[in-house]
């Protein structure tokens, strides 16, 4: 995966979680979700695609965010599978959302799932 993140937040325990994220073609964020906190996705250089996923792997929305194309961001509710690609090089997007950051529910929320996407 080609990604580079650059953290606003202070710690991993802060309550609110804000980044950039720099990311490559041939970067595919594994599919997850993330049971209690919503995240949102603001683009701000280039294309990625975010794509969410009911729990039998069917396709909510594929949703490409690009500022020359008017589409500049996304709000994933809690407890849906998504996904992010990169589509074009130099793409970057601002992550938004709470915290604090917990190792075990982030492998939990990949490894535990029933999507078969």
């Amino acid at each position: 995966m080609l990604a580079k993140n650059y953290n606003f937040h202070q710690s991993l325990d802060d309550k609110c979680h804000r980044f950039l994220n720099a990311v490559e073609p041939g970067t595919e964020v594994p599919i997850h979700k993330h049971p209690t906190k919503d995240e949102t996705f603001v683009i701000l250089r280039g294309k990625v695609r975010v794509t969410t996923r009911r729990d039998d792997g069917s396709i909510i929305e594929d949703v490409v965010l690009c500022t020359d194309e008017g589409r500049y961001g996304v709000n994933i509710p809690k407890g849906v599978w998504h996904t992010i690609e990169a589509l074009e090089p130099n793409s970057v997007i601002f992550e938004c959302k709470e915290g604090p950051f917990s190792r075990l529910a982030s492998s939990n929320e990949r490894q535990g799932r029933a999507c078969t996407a």
